[in-house]
């Protein structure tokens, strides 16, 4: 029994998970050798590229002078802040035009139309509304990330079952109790998926909203650091981003999964 446990299918789980891990490193390996090589070879110059060894070394620095919390921690700010007041004005006004749609048709042409519109267009617009303080940062990214939230709840909503709202209906349950134990419960999963999609925006969006009069934040340090002629810095700026995404995209899936357990109970129990 304890030799069972161990191995499956005769390869035992360990070696099984090391190839796994293997397998997803391969492609993060050679991407990371040819970005070493290219420079290091003269095939690039050191002042377009530089190597992964220059970048590791700019992000310990960053790290060891403090400069990387307090950028980390404006950027995490303003993407968290645009992300939840996103997902809030997403949800509620999703909900509310994909129950009633006779309003989601009225202002359908509206919407799909604001949707077109890019936050890097709307640049102006919130300077002049908001200025060019923590505002108009936040602002961007709200707009970036409201649109995935507010279709796919309306998308979300509309697939409900009608058998199940009213069945709920006949056993006489209030308005509120269809929307928070019927309609919320089978849209969650679509509404939650798209969740991580916006939070995807929110950090593509960071780096633009970083452009108006920001003096900190990882997209600050990016686009800042070719000023001064410290590309390693910026090369530093753009892997602290993409790992900052990744995070936020793991923290975000994780509470996907801890929210949608009663899904698994339900697949089990079928």
């Amino acid at each position: 029994m304890f030799v069972a446990a161990k191995k499956r299918d005769g390869v035992p789980r360990r070696g099984i998970r090391w190839s796994i891990a293997f397998e997803r490193s391969i492609a993060l390996i050679v991407f990371a050798a040819l970005w070493e090589l290219l420079p290091r070879l003269g095939i690039v110059s050191t002042a377009y590229l530089s190597p992964p060894s220059q970048v590791a070394l700019a992000i310990a620095q960053l790290f060891d002078n403090g400069e990387v919390w307090k950028h980390l921690g404006a950027s995490a700010l303003r993407s968290l802040s645009g992300l939840l007041l996103a997902v809030a004005g997403g949800v509620v006004c999703g909900f509310a035009l994909g129950w009633f749609r006779r309003a989601e048709r009225i202002v359908d042409p509206l919407y799909q139309l604001l949707r077109q519109v890019s936050a890097f267009a709307l640049f102006p617009v919130f300077m002049l509304f908001f200025g060019i303080g923590e505002s108009s940062k936040i602002a961007i990214i709200v707009w970036a990330a409201f649109w995935p939230v507010l279709l796919n709840t309306i998308s979300g909503v509309k697939e409900v079952e009608r058998v199940f709202v009213d069945c709920a209906r006949s056993m006489g349950a209030s308005q509120g109790f269809i929307f928070a134990k019927v309609v919320l419960p089978a849209a969650l999963p679509e509404i939650l998926t798209d969740v991580r999609l916006a939070g995807a925006y929110s950090i593509t969006a960071l780096v633009a909203a970083e452009m108006i009069g920001a003096r900190s934040g990882l997209g600050f340090c990016t686009l800042n650091s070719p000023e001064t002629f410290q590309i390693p810095d910026m090369y530093a700026g753009i892997v602290l981003l993409a790992l900052f995404g990744l995070l936020m995209n793991k923290s975000l899936s994780m509470l996907e999964r801890r929210l949608l357990r009663w899904r698994v109970g339900l697949a089990q129990n079928g």
